[in-house]
């Protein structure tokens, strides 16, 4: 019988989307060194964590924030995929 929910695939890729697109509209993708979004969905539960290593200046944003609100972002969006 077909279901409604998302797949754990498309939670996945909608949670990664959204964390990324979040870092770069933070950073330009040239000054980001490194970004490492690892998520995971399995029997109901997201885990994202976001790893991002940018340049730490007055003029960026301080980017152990960004990577925290990147994953929150991506938690909203899987939110959003589930319709809540």
């Amino acid at each position: 019988m077909p279901t409604d929910e998302p797949t754990a695939d498309d939670v996945v890729q909608t949670a990664s989307d959204a964390a990324e697109g979040y870092v770069f509209l933070q950073y330009k993708q040239s000054a980001v060194r490194d970004l490492d979004v690892t998520v995971t969905f399995e029997d109901g539960v997201l885990e994202v964590d976001v790893y991002l290593n940018a340049p730490d200046s007055e003029d960026t944003p301080d980017a152990e924030q960004v990577a925290d609100d990147a994953a929150l972002a991506a938690r909203n969006a899987v939110d959003e995929l589930f319709g809540e």
